[in-house]
């Protein structure tokens, strides 16, 4: 890789020269190497270590120290990477508070890196960290590391760009493979079929030589035959009927490890068949998800779609568990549709006993079943059928999973289905089925 896959918008067009990657702007201090801080590495970096060594929550809470007109409750993931990566950019006090968060928050990864004094140490210990699924500290670790070379910086920047695409290329080999098995599978169906009619016509000629052995048996008992041409031939029909039964059990052998075999690979299918129903399920329900945040964004600059606005309008939701960031977000967007929220952390900090009181007065309940207790998921389900209240699982306690539930609901389907617009009791967990 001998260039970034793009270039920022606030990137100067003399950061870069021939497409190869800027050394660090500043000479190491007087008297000894010194790490290279964030403002100082080339801006095509910017994106990637920021993107890859910060959280959304981390960003949220240290951008509007810099930033005063920034929205820290309503502004969007994207937004925040970009006014972050052109504070980078900038080289100043935000760009200083970038750093001194990155610091903090990859201690121990900078502490290790740190004893690493040459670069063939410190691209052993990057690929090492890669194998390991521990790439945000040390990303951060060797992209300012004292002794990192402009050419091992590009590598690490090269490797954590190509993460992205692992994932896709995984599933591709897996789809070729059981296209493969499924073409092994025939080949060894017809050899099977072939190995029994084998078998078959192997067992009517060892059948005909039993009837002429026991011709020959009969023929020993009359007096005209000599003895010596009896045995002869009972000798010579013996031998070759042993010999047929010994190819018979070679064939037998042959047939039974061919079943075998056939078996595996149909295991082997049914198991790839199984992941790759589940990665489309995943995709799936992502890609629903994202239509719910484009609808939800659209609606931020139109007025809301009738079916769209009465999904929610006049209704009183109860939302249990999910986390305070997104819980803002969704907040807002039932008070868009006109509605009205109820939030309960599920017995974190609320009580449980206001939650089993609340469900009964509530026209829809829903609950993310990645960030909600055992027992508050199941005093849901039971108090919400009880009391005939719909209630819905979604995937997960982000806003984009709760956009994607209200497109749902928002479906013509659901519409023309009667004027409760909202889906029957969800039977089904997302998270154990």
């Amino acid at each position: 890789m001998t260039s970034p896959p793009f270039r920022l918008a606030g990137t100067q067009a003399g950061s870069a020269v021939g497409g190869a990657f800027c050394t660090p702007q500043t000479a190491p201090a007087p008297g000894g190497a010194r790490r290279a801080r964030l403002a100082e590495l080339d801006p095509n970096f910017h994106c990637s270590v920021i993107g890859t060594c910060l959280s959304t929550a981390d960003l949220r809470k240290l951008l509007p120290r810099h930033l005063p007109g920034l929205d820290r409750t309503h502004t969007s993931e994207l937004d925040l990477h970009h006014e972050a990566v052109q504070l980078a950019h900038d080289a100043g006090a935000g760009a200083k508070a970038l750093h001194k968060a990155l610091d903090e928050r990859h201690d121990a990864p900078l502490q290790r890196f740190a004893r690493l004094k040459t670069e063939d140490a410190l691209e052993q210990a990057w690929q090492q960290a890669l194998a390991n699924g521990e790439v945000p500290g040390a990303y951060w670790a060797v992209m300012s590391h004292a002794h990192g070379t402009p050419a091992l910086r590009k590598k690490a920047f090269g490797d954590v760009h190509m993460l992205s695409h692992l994932v896709g290329a995984a599933n591709r080999a897996d789809i070729r493979r059981l296209q493969a098995l499924e073409r092994d599978n025939v080949e060894l169906s017809e050899r099977l079929e072939r190995q029994q009619l084998r078998l078959q016509q192997m067992a009517e000629d060892r059948q005909a030589l039993a009837d002429r052995l026991a011709l020959q048996e009969a023929a020993l008992q009359r007096p005209a035959t000599p003895a010596s041409a009896l045995d002869a031939q009972l000798a010579t029909l013996s031998a070759e009927l042993g010999a047929r039964e010994q190819a018979l059990a070679h064939h037998t052998g042959r047939r039974e490890a061919a079943e075998s075999q056939m078996q595996a690979e149909r295991q082997a299918r049914e198991d790839l068949q199984a992941r790759l129903d589940k990665a489309l399920s995943l995709l799936g329900a992502l890609q629903q998800e994202l239509q719910g945040v484009e609808t939800s964004l659209a609606g931020q600059f139109a007025p809301p779609a009738e079916s769209e606005a009465g999904v929610l309008r006049g209704r009183r939701l109860v939302y249990v568990g999910g986390r305070p960031s997104s819980n803002q977000t969704i907040r807002a967007m039932v008070q868009a549709a006109g509605g009205e929220l109820l939030l309960h952390d599920g017995g974190i900090e609320d009580r449980k006993g206001l939650l089993a009181a609340a469900l009964p007065r509530a026209d829809l309940v829903v609950f993310p079943v990645d960030c909600v207790d055992h027992d508050s998921m199941g005093t849901v389900k039971r108090v919400c059928e009880r009391h005939g209240v719909p209630f819905h699982p979604v995937r997960s306690a982000s806003a984009a999973s709760f956009a994607a539930l209200l497109a749902t609901l928002a479906a013509p389907q659901n519409a023309q289905a009667g004027p409760d617009p909202v889906s029957p009791v969800s039977r089904f967990c997302l998270r154990h089925g």
